[in-house]
């Protein structure tokens, strides 16, 4: 298997990854707890939510051939507070993620040697998948620690999805580390 095969196998995991991470701490919620906001200045889950896809979108379709930035999208729009039916929620979910899955597996290995524009800023295609997984890992690591914040608040259990703290002897004995 090639080195740009690997490549585009493991940043496609990554992704999957991080993608699942959210879906868990979404399964703990009720369907108020997406429009929660710890403050003024925080952002609810339902705002990172619809600022994934539209940057998902914008960045994935036709990912070789146009900048990025598509004229079509409207970040700041993606940030204000709208009351949303989760079901719909989970549809623009759906629709940035199958978006971008679909561009990945329609890569070639020698297209990872291209360079694309973002923001006219020129980007190799290795580095442009690199700047996504960043991107979509620190946003999904805000919704999970709201995810959580909100369920504790309310006293009830937060199932974790990696290790629980106190657990990482049992983890290791059982991988037998």
């Amino acid at each position: 298997m090639s080195l740009y095969t690997q490549t585009l196998r493991a940043a496609t995991d990554e992704f999957q990854k991080t993608k699942s991470y959210a879906e868990k701490a979404f399964a703990q919620l009720k369907d108020e707890d997406f429009f929660t906001r710890l403050n003024n200045q925080q952002c609810s889950i339902s705002a990172y939510i619809r600022h994934l896809s539209g940057n998902m979108l914008s960045r994935w379709t036709d990912f070789l051939t146009t900048d990025g930035e598509k004229p079509t999208r409207n970040r700041e729009s993606e940030f204000t507070e709208q009351p949303i039916p989760r079901t719909d929620l989970l549809a623009i979910w759906e629709n940035g993620w199958t978006t971008l899955f679909n561009t990945l597996n329609n890569l070639n290995p020698t297209d990872l040697e291209k360079t694309i524009q973002i923001r006219n800023e020129p980007h190799s295609v290795i580095q442009a998948i690199i700047r996504q997984i960043a991107h979509y890992t620190w946003h999904v690591g805000q919704i999970v620690l709201l995810a959580k914040h909100i369920k504790i608040s309310r006293g009830e259990a937060w199932n974790y999805m990696t290790i629980a703290p106190g657990g990482s002897s049992e983890f290791n004995r059982s991988k037998g580390v």
